[in-house]
């Protein structure tokens, strides 16, 4: 009897944990497994799939991947119709209308191309490979052609910004309040920012994250306008190109390039140890101030011998990238 109650005690349990779902997204990082995915340039969480994160390679087809965050595995291929042959996208961002936006805005030779894209089209209801039909915007921005690795689309007002990425640092611009195919696009400069390889909103619009190779800092958002700004934690990657918070705004997910590239994962922290009035970020890569291993941690010498490494590293990885393109 006891071994029949143990047995039924036990099936029991396991139908009711069959009834409960699996947390969406735990926000635990994850690998991306897929083997066409070598170049993830950009990351957004799907607003319609928890668990759910879009990303790209740079130079490709004009596609887009659904990589499930619980198995690393890709969901879904979806193939954009109706726009012409990518150059170079860069980022990614889901806007509060529903749709999924791409930016088409790296420019590696800062100043060749006249006019860049953005991409946009619905997120699908349902996950599975498949052709949609995409619109396609020329964009131009007021002060001259520019690189650019950032694209943002604000979560309450689905305003789009982008941000420049330059060596001495670039500018944060934005886009006009409603898209339009029938004219170009002008972005306006709105504001200064460090090198910028990839930026998100907080779910609830009140802070922009930006990042570079090697760190991280987030600004208020007031108005349409940079406020405040402060240290985010960010890790060290390979090739750091994409960020994005959780549905739930409580983790930020940092990705990078390469083969079976690591998503990893930052709690994002309230009144972050670096504070407003703490070192701002430098406009060069691998700024101490915004490293994880900086700020006063008592590491001495072996953390800056760290970051010279790790600075020389990013400058090779620079120059070949720069020279691949």
């Amino acid at each position: 009897m006891r071994s029949l109650s143990y047995v039924t005690g036990l099936a029991a349990a396991l139908v009711l944990a069959a009834t409960v779902p699996a947390a969406a997204d735990d926000g635990s990082g994850f690998t991306i497994k897929d083997p066409r995915i070598t170049e993830s340039s950009g990351l957004a969480a799907s607003r319609a799939h928890p668990g759910i994160y879009w990303t790209h390679n740079d130079q490709d087809q004009p596609r887009i991947f659904a990589v499930d965050s619980r198995t690393g595995e890709t969901v879904a291929t979806i193939t954009l119709r109706g726009v012409g042959e990518p150059r170079d996208m860069e980022a990614i961002s889901v806007g509060p209308d529903g749709n999924i936006y791409v930016g088409d805005i790296g420019d590696n030779l800062d100043g060749s191309w006249d006019h860049v894209w953005i991409y946009r089209f619905p997120e699908p209801k349902q996950l599975g490979d498949r052709t949609v039909n995409a619109t396609q915007f020329d964009v131009k921005y007021a002060d001259g052609p520019r690189n650019a690795e950032a694209l943002m689309v604000h979560p309450k007002t689905g305003r789009v910004y982008i941000a420049s990425k330059h060596e001495d640092g670039g500018g944060l611009y934005e886009g006009p309040a409603t898209l339009s195919t029938g004219q170009t696009n002008v972005f306006r400069r709105i504001g200064e920012v460090p090198w910028v390889t990839d930026g998100a909103f907080s779910p609830d619009g009140k802070e922009l994250v930006l990042r570079s190779y090697f760190s991280a800092r987030g600004y208020e958002w007031k108005d349409g306008r940079l406020g405040a700004d402060h240290r985010v934690r960010a890790p060290i990657q390979g090739q750091s190109e994409a960020v994005t918070y959780t549905l739930d705004g409580t983790t930020l997910m940092f990705g990078t390039e390469g083969e079976q590239s690591r998503v990893e994962p930052v709690a994002v922290e309230s009144g972050d140890d670096g504070g407003s009035d703490g070192p701002r970020d430098g406009a060069t890569p691998g700024g101490s101030s915004g490293d994880p291993a900086a700020g006063g941690d008592g590491k001495g010498s072996a953390t800056t011998y760290g970051l010279l490494v790790l600075g020389g590293a990013g400058v090779l990885v620079l120059a070949l990238r720069r020279r691949r393109h």
